[in-house]
């Protein structure tokens, strides 16, 4: 896929002038001839459907109309963020309680030394829920790392507030 001209396919090197390039051909059996000092318009085209993509025709109208809706698709889509972010910083959130001794005595009797990547998002999750801001976070890491350790924490400052809490975990391992 080449940015300026659309969908084609690789068609090999080319000696071109003294100069290696690449060759795209397009529909209509048009090539164009794409020095390798500029690759950096072209890319792979991949598929998710894995059907092969409709070739574009050098110098139609059809590669500049799509590439036209996908801006405007994405322009849409950052104003729908924005938006939805706007309409979060002004809507206050909940801000829960700090640490009580109750959450306090429910830490000390975790049986293992936490890590210090665990100690820092706990940090930050208790510093989100004692914000009015709404939380958006997201704890991920491999198996066995302790991140049902921190989800248990925050779950317990959120009940020790009296809210609710529901924690949901396979009951298989997930390979």
């Amino acid at each position: 896929m080449h940015v300026d001209h659309g969908i084609g396919t690789y068609h090999g090197l080319a000696l071109v002038h003294e100069k290696e390039c690449m060759v795209l051909l397009y529909q209509g059996g048009d090539r164009l001839y794409v020095p390798l000092e500029r690759l950096d318009l072209v890319q792979k085209y991949s598929s998710t459907e894995g059907a092969k993509p409709q070739l574009d025709k050098l110098g139609g109208t059809t590669w500049i109309a799509r590439k036209t809706r996908v801006k405007r698709a994405i322009r849409d889509m950052a104003q729908e963020l924005l938006k939805l972010y706007a309409e979060r910083k002004v809507a206050g959130g909940y801000a829960f309680s700090a640490d009580t001794e109750w959450q306090k005595e429910f830490e000390e009797v975790f049986q293992y030394e936490e890590t210090p990547d665990q100690m820092s998002a706990i940090a930050d999750i208790k510093r989100d829920m004692e914000s009015p801001v709404p939380m958006d976070r997201l704890v991920c890491g491999d198996v066995g790392y302790g991140k049902t350790e921190v989800a248990m924490r925050a779950a317990f400052k959120a009940v020790a507030d009296g809210k609710q809490v529901a924690v949901l975990a396979p009951t298989t391992v997930l390979c």
